[in-house]
């Protein structure tokens, strides 16, 4: 750690019996102490309705944070976690309190709770040369087509290492809103390309910072990520918490691009993504396996997959794979035979059958296409 840098830290306090007012006053009285302890308390969200509250604290240590809110106010919190600043203002727009709070009577009724889009990218190109015109359109995509909607829709991009593109949003409507636009600009642009298609899967989900882990807003990202899996090429899928707002709103003429998971599938997705997130490149890995470790028989995982995915377990796991592959020769990470073995298949011949027969093009001709 750099000298003169401390460690910052996010707290949870759960089932407070405050008003959004005696928290502020609660903030105050962190201030005051705050150096005793060698801590510096930035700010803090509290949602009243929900009664949880999340603040935001540069510390030596976690002790010296729950120290701190001991000898001030004695709400002591349920969890703390480490976090990065930039990650923070990425998710939650904010690493001090709002400029207008500089006192106990503006005081903070703001939910740390967010909706996540997750948008999984893929083009798909079938024809060994693109026109100059074709490659600028394709690579304009996140600028002339994803930013502009999330400006449009309040959405603040997340700019951390994901497979994909993230992006937070406070309002379901918009966030909602901003997915149908983007599935409807990408769409447009297709319609307009030849011999090349954007695929752009989106999946969103919602929640608090953290609940239970210590990453932050890990358990969201990684539902919002593993439903933009499973959506069928530009369609979205929205988890169980959006049922309500989307049954209210318009966009339910549009249900048959948009798909809410209900519990037991997002229960059942996330045991799924958890294997196959281990062993996917495995060439030994197969159903008979799948089964196995995922507790249930052949005929109930064949059902249970078909429901989710609308793929065999077969096709599920071949596909997943030739996704990978597909995101590896785009990054030109290694030649095609490594690309094969690496992501599973037995032999680059048969990677090269199974990834022509789903995307309409030898893996040599679509390494050739992007050079």
């Amino acid at each position: 750690m750099l000298e003169g840098f401390m460690p910052l830290f996010m707290d949870r306090h759960i089932g407070l019996n405050a008003t959004a007012k005696s928290v502020a006053e609660a903030h105050q009285m962190d201030l005051k102490i705050q150096k005793q302890f060698k801590c510096k308390a930035l700010t803090y969200w509290y949602e009243e309705g929900k009664r949880i509250a999340f603040c935001l604290i540069e510390a030596p240590n976690k002790e010296a944070v729950e120290e701190m809110h001991r000898n001030s106010h004695g709400l002591i919190p349920n969890q703390i976690i480490e976090v990065q600043s930039n990650v923070v203002e990425f998710f939650l727009g904010r690493i001090a309190d709002p400029a207008k709070v500089n006192h106990t009577e503006q005081f903070i009724n703001e939910t740390a709770f967010r909706i996540i889009l997750f948008i999984d990218c893929k083009r798909i190109i079938t024809k060994s040369k693109l026109s100059t015109n074709e490659k600028t359109e394709i690579s304009a995509i996140l600028n002339n087509v994803i930013r502009p909607a999330l400006n449009e829709f309040d959405g603040t991009e997340v700019k951390i290492n994901h497979d994909g593109i993230m992006a937070s949003f406070t309002s379901i409507s918009k966030s909602i809103n901003c997915a149908l636009k983007i599935q409807k600009r990408i769409s447009e642009i297709n319609n307009k390309l030849k011999g090349c298609e954007v695929l752009a899967s989106i999946g969103l989900s919602s929640g608090y910072p953290f609940t239970n882990g210590n990453d932050f807003f890990g358990e969201t990202v990684l539902l919002a990520k593993r439903l933009s899996e499973i959506a069928k090429e530009n369609n979205i899928v929205l988890s169980n918490d959006f049922k309500n707002e989307f049954v209210r709103k318009e966009t339910m003429s549009k249900k048959n691009l948009v798909r809410i998971t209900n519990p037991v599938e997002e229960k059942f997705l996330n045991s799924l993504m958890e294997l196959i997130e281990k062993v996917w490149n495995d060439e030994d890995f197969n159903v008979v396996d799948f089964g196995k470790k995922i507790g249930l028989s052949k005929a109930q995982l064949y059902r249970k997959i078909i429901a989710l995915t609308g793929q065999s377990p077969n096709d599920f796991i071949k596909n997943y794979r030739l996704n990978r592959a597909l995101k590896l020769l785009s990054n030109k990470h290694g030649n095609i035979s490594e690309i094969a073995f690496e992501t599973g298949f037995s032999t680059p011949a048969y990677f090269s059958k199974c990834f022509q027969k789903r995307f309409g093009i030898l893996p040599s001709e679509y390494a050739n296409s992007i050079t």
